[in-house]
């Protein structure tokens, strides 16, 4: 007789699971609350769906912080180049941006959602939709509420891949907390990470530049420096960058209720070059004009160099060109978690042994960002969800003697 897996949560880390365990011959049934499958995931590529990063895998694994060395040998096993080839396996052909991020030449994840759901029907998968889970009954028993009422369902081993806690409508709603919890699981508390932080604009600059991009920048937190884009928001600032320094900034706020950043908004030329292109005569020139053609600054960012001094720029160039490389602002707080892309917090690593299973809960292995991880936008995120979710596979497969899963085969 096959194995019985059940996996709970129909989001990458379920689905990729599903289909491992499916491969080696497990009976898999999948159980979502949502009325479909995969939606964090699909508003994730709304813009593009951002796969993974095309970086050195040491590179790579540095921007998964303190979590790094835990999750080295999930992504040893699961690498960027093997996340490409299972997607060019569905029929999604992939591409390198110009930022080294990978996506589908479809730049979308409803064409590789279908494939990969169409590739699971034809495994014997099977979904049950606003499937609940709700625990377990005194039998061991798993139970879910369902529209047709209380069910209950024996499993010889169970996935859990209930997600995080950011974007709570889309179903991760860290609901699951206590029902761990009741078991003496410990939880840390959900936090938000790659969110938008919070600044007090002039209502000048507010009025005139929110919804407007920084492009080609450079932030600086605590000596951490990233490079990329932000937008400039009502509340303050959101985007790739900023993100990627979610975890120094939410640590400083919680601290000293606020945080300092520096904006170089020119990292391409030194404090030097932009002083020498400053030095030309303005002549009539106002000075926004005389630093846009000058400096090749764009209005928002002459705007925010005007906010970091509280008042005018400096008339002296290489004054300017100082506050064109480190605009001072200060952060005062962070949006939520429901305006989060990801979340940290959840289960922590010390819980799960080195197969993903819960150590107080034998046969339960835990997988994607239910647990407490975080990595910035740019493919580590997904990337790492689809590895644990691969790797809580390998250990059901193990535990249950199932055939190694050593790679997903492909059809």
């Amino acid at each position: 007789m096959p194995s019985d897996v059940t996996i709970i949560g129909a989001g990458p880390a379920g689905l990729i699971a599903a289909e491992a365990l499916a491969r080696a011959g497990a009976r898999v049934r999948l159980h979502d609350a949502m009325p479909s499958a995969g939606r964090k995931l699909l508003m994730a590529g709304r813009g593009g769906l951002n796969l993974t990063h095309s970086e050195p895998l040491e590179a790579f694994l540095s921007r998964y912080g303190e979590a790094a060395d835990w999750a080295r040998p999930h992504l040893d096993a699961f690498t960027p180049a093997d996340l490409i080839a299972w997607a060019e396996g569905l029929g999604q052909p992939t591409f390198v941006g110009s930022s080294g991020r990978v996506f589908p030449k479809a730049m979308k994840a409803s064409p590789l959602l279908r494939a990969w759901l169409g590739r699971l029907g034809e495994l014997g998968v099977t979904l049950s939709l606003r499937s609940r889970w709700t625990g377990w009954d005194a039998a061991g028993a798993l139970t879910f509420d369902t529209p047709a009422g209380p069910v209950t369902e024996t499993a010889d081993a169970t996935v859990l891949a209930l997600g995080g806690a950011s974007w709570p409508r889309l179903g991760s709603d860290g609901g699951w907390t206590g029902l761990l919890a009741e078991r003496g699981v410990e939880i840390a508390p959900f936090q938000p990470a790659n969110v938008g932080f919070n600044v007090a604009w002039s209502a000048i600059f507010k009025e005139r530049f929110a919804g407007q991009p920084l492009k080609a920048i450079a932030l600086t937190h605590a000596g951490q420096t990233v490079r990329g884009e932000s937008m400039i928001a009502g509340y303050g600032l959101e985007g790739g960058a900023i993100y990627a320094l979610s975890a120094g900034l939410r640590a400083a706020i919680a601290r000293d209720g606020k945080a300092e950043l520096s904006i170089d908004l020119h990292p391409d030329q030194s404090l030097g070059q932009l002083t020498a292109r400053l030095v030309t005569p303005q002549g009539r020139q106002s000075q926004s004009n005389h630093l846009r053609k000058a400096a090749h600054l764009s209005p928002a960012a002459i705007g925010l160099m005007r906010e970091a001094t509280g008042g005018p720029i400096p008339i002296s160039p290489r004054s300017q060109a100082a506050l064109i490389k480190a605009s001072r602002i200060t952060v005062t707080g962070m949006q939520g978690l429901e305006r989060a892309i990801s979340s940290a917090g959840g289960l922590p690593l010390a819980e799960l042994d080195a197969s993903l299973m819960l150590r107080r809960l034998p046969g339960v292995f835990a997988a994607g960002e239910m647990l407490d991880w975080e990595a910035p936008t740019g493919g580590y995120l997904l990337q790492a969800s689809l590895a644990t979710g691969l790797a809580a596979a390998r250990g059901v497969a193990a535990r249950l003697n199932l055939p190694a899963i050593d790679a997903l085969a492909q059809p």
